[in-house]
């Protein structure tokens, strides 16, 4: 390993400092692994070479080169299943029945990844309501710019799409583009795809009906947590409805929120008056 404390400090920082993101020790070879290749791109012999240039010669795209290798982008389509089976079950009927006809339900999909999740929630609403593109707008958000570009542009391998995606939906939401497949247009004039830095000043977004922030906080610290939520809340309506991923949850993090069972889900409201 090429890494020394020293530099793997230096990175840690760096990371915190950028995105909020804690890499505890003992994450040295994840740091190797995932800056080997951006070290190799530069001419570099290993990683250690990698930091001491960025060092010594800052540049804010290596940095944010840096940042987005460390961050984590597994996903999957329809991941943990009972969140997305909530939605169309309790959460959109809630939905549709509180809102006027001709007003749009508005979601978000924070750290989308390459944009598996967006999609999902696209592919359910285009299922369960008619002229789901009219009447629904989806937010799908990354720190990385490499999978906004990915989400934006809708395409993935045979590999992604065999990663719990139905056949049926496989035929009836995508069509095949050479080697990939591609969402339908009427699912991609559904999402928005943008960079968002969950742990800097929010952009102006919203009022979200529906945010997805799941298998997210886990990397935070407890402040940050706090402030992510908070964040959060400011953006959503006041009956709106917030899905953490299974290991996540505001209790004893942020107790303006309200835990509600959703069959064998749950998601979480913002509490009236906090």
């Amino acid at each position: 390993m090429t890494l020394t404390a020293t530099s793997f400090d230096w990175v840690r920082q760096v990371v915190h400092r950028e995105s909020a993101i804690v890499l505890a020790p003992g994450k040295e070879y994840l740091v190797e692994a995932r800056l080997l290749p951006i070290a190799r791109q530069m001419g570099l012999a290993d990683v250690g070479q990698l930091v001491d240039n960025v060092r010594t010669r800052p540049s804010p795209e290596n940095t944010r080169r840096i940042v987005e290798a460390l961050t984590t982008n597994e996903t999957s389509w329809f991941r943990d299943g009972d969140p997305f089976t909530a939605l169309t079950t309790t959460v959109l009927p809630a939905l549709l029945a509180a809102r006027g006809a001709g007003e749009r339900l508005q979601i978000w999909s924070a750290a989308c990844s390459s944009g598996q999740e967006a999609y999902t929630i696209a592919m359910l609403l285009e299922d369960a309501m008619p002229n789901a593109a009219g009447r629904v707008s989806i937010t799908a958000t990354d720190l990385s710019r490499e999978m906004v570009e990915r989400t934006r542009a809708g395409r993935f391998s045979q590999l992604e799409v065999n990663r719990g995606l139905p056949a049926s939906m496989l035929v009836r939401h995508f069509t095949r583009a050479g080697s990939e497949w591609e969402v339908n247009a009427s699912l991609r004039r559904m999402v928005t795809a943008t960079e968002c830095n969950l742990a800097a000043p929010l952009p102006r977004m919203g009022p979200f009906d529906v945010v997805y922030l799941r298998n997210v906080l886990i990397y935070f610290d407890l402040p940050t947590k706090q402030a992510i939520l908070r964040r959060v809340r400011s953006l959503m309506r006041p009956d709106g409805w917030l899905f953490l991923g299974a290991a996540e949850t505001t209790l004893g993090v942020d107790d303006s929120w309200e835990r509600v069972v959703l069959g064998r889900s749950s998601a979480y409201r913002p509490l009236k008056g906090a």
